[in-house]
Formats: C-alpha cells, structure tokens, sequence
C-alpha cells in the first residue's frame, strides 16, 4: 500500500456526503488516528430543525466552541509523525453560520470565529465529498438519527450551495491540496471497489506538487 505524503487529512462535504464513515475506513486502512466531529453532545441540535431562526445562535456557538476545544487538541499532537484524518474542517463551522445567522448574532460570530482561528491546524489535503441534493436526502432518511427527522428539503439543498460555493474558491483552501469526489454512484461503506476508487483518487491527487 502507497504512503500518502500529506499527514492531516480532512474529508469535507454536506450532512450526508458520508464524511464520518470515509475517515474510518482511511485510518483503518492506512493505520492512523481519526478526529471525529462531536455532534449528538449539542443540546441545541434537535430544537434547532423545529425553529432554526430561534436556535441558530445557541446551536452555532455550542459547535464553534466545541470544534475550537477539538482542533486546539488537535495541534498538540505530534502530526508530523502519525497521520490524522479528520471528519471535518474548521471553517465548515462558518460555512453554517452564515447560512443560518444574520445581523448582530452573525456579527458576534465572526469576532469569535476571527480570533479562535488563529490558533487552529491547517491540513495538508482536502478530500471533498460531492452528492446532489438527493442523494444526500435518501442518505439521511436511511441513518435515521432522532434530531434529522425535521431536516427539510430547502435546508439541504441550501446548504449543499453553500458548500459547493465555499469550494470554488481557491482563497478558502491557501495552499491545501484539495481533491473532489462525486459520490452519488459510489457505495464506499458496501462496496470495496468503490472505496479503492477513493483511495487512488486521494493517492493521485496527494502526489501533485
């Protein structure tokens, strides 16, 4: 099996892309530790799909906190040594605030987000997991986790926007390597010639200089 060059992986992509399942998989197969997203530990979560307008800012600031706490344990680590692969990035947290605040509380949120930045890791290679809105949907409904039962369509598919524009800016991603995978034919949990698709993909894209 091919070493990878880059020592701290993120997979990115919207809630259903199957980030989660993918850095399982790659730190089991490439025998390096695994950074999980907290996410069921927010009290917030499952009031926020019934009243997103009035849950926004609690549930936003309870994940920044939480993935700053992360990512500063994060940088401590030795990632020269052992290679990490991480379910998420940090500026994802962003991509969600500004889909979901507005006003004062946005603004609020971005001098906390501006100065706890500072401080966190950049990965050396982005692997971005591409799904139509659809696909994502079905995926959804399929895990069936209680505080998505009330996720709408339009949410998703905004959010599925905000992604694909966050990625077409090379200004969001300075010198990281970043590869996209369309994943809606792809089954990398149930079927292995589809996760060693990922895994030369991800092969190819972390050997360009």
């Amino acid at each position: 099996m091919s070493k990878l060059k880059s020592k701290f992986i993120v997979v990115e992509g919207a809630i259903g892309a199957g980030k989660t399942s993918l850095v399982l998989l790659l730190s089991k197969r490439y025998n390096a530790k695994h950074n999980l997203e907290v996410v069921e530990e927010n009290p917030f979560l499952s009031k926020f799909y019934n009243d997103i307008e009035r849950y926004a800012f609690q549930t936003q600031i309870f994940f920044l906190l939480s993935r700053y706490k992360q990512q500063l344990e994060l940088a401590q680590q030795d990632l020269f040594n052992q290679s990490v692969f991480s379910d998420y990035l940090f500026a994802k947290d962003r991509i969600f605030a500004h889909l979901n605040l507005s006003g004062n509380e946005l603004s609020m949120y971005e001098n906390l987000y501006e100065i706890m930045v500072k401080g966190i890791p950049r990965p050396d290679l982005i692997v971005y997991l591409q799904a139509s809105t659809e696909t994502l949907m079905k995926r959804i409904a399929l895990r069936d986790r209680p505080f998505e039962r009330k996720m709408s369509f339009e949410y998703m598919r905004r959010l599925n926007l905000a992604y694909e524009e966050f990625f077409s800016y090379p200004d969001n991603y300075k010198k990281i390597k970043l590869i996209k995978i369309k994943t809606n034919n792809l089954d990398f949990v149930g079927e292995s010639k589809d996760l060693e698709y990922i895994i030369n993909e991800i092969y190819k894209g972390d050997s360009l200089k």
